[in-house]
């Protein structure tokens, strides 16, 4: 058995999370369409493939202790000089993500990993790109504003191309969606 990339996040709904991955594509970042619009709690982490199905069962149960929140995301910030990111600001919800992540990154748990940086939720608008094309999207997305409750999250699995994609969802309060409805075969492209 090999190793897998996998990474935890809180999708960001529709109409939003679309028209934020299209903005960022338009910024100019070629990763845009292999990454659904998200907030993270677990970044991108390498682990053996025999342990997925343990991760899956931690989460299931940081899910099932979960309740809904409100999410809020207004205006911009950035991760300049130190990480070459322009971010949409979580601005309510932010200490509930907080507090899952690290839930998520139990240091007794199968997800458990350092951080490279302090966690700080965010929404990923532009990375890695020219910095004329990072300013544009700073003040472009400045009064950006959209909100809705946060039922849950997901766990992803980035593939050979570099594409994330779905793995299994996890809604708050115990109720598991079961595998077979909530799990996208791996090397399967989701649809929308």
């Amino acid at each position: 058995m090999g190793t897998v990339t996998i990474g935890v996040s809180i999708a960001v709904p529709e109409p939003h999370g679309s028209e934020l991955q299209q903005l960022r594509a338009g910024f100019g970042d070629a990763a845009a369409h292999g990454i659904p619009t998200h907030v993270t709690l677990l970044p991108p982490t390498e682990v053996g493939e025999s342990a997925l199905s343990a991760v899956e069962a931690h989460l299931a149960e940081v899910a099932a202790a979960g309740r809904p929140f409100p999410m809020r995301l207004s205006g911009t910030g950035t991760f300049r000089p130190l990480s070459p990111v322009v971010y949409v600001r979580v601005v309510s919800g932010a200490e509930a993500c907080t507090r899952l992540q690290q839930q998520v990154r139990d240091p007794a748990g199968p997800a458990a990993r350092d951080l490279q940086f302090p966690y700080h939720p965010h929404v990923t608008v532009a990375h890695g790109i020219d910095e004329a094309a990072m300013d544009r999207a700073f003040e472009e997305l400045a009064g950006y504003e959209a909100e809705w409750p946060c039922t849950g999250f997901a766990l992803y699995e980035q593939g050979a191309d570099g594409v994330w994609r779905k793995l299994r969802e996890f809604p708050f309060g115990g109720s598991v969606v079961p595998p077979q409805a909530g799990r996208v075969e791996r090397g399967s492209v989701p649809t929308r």
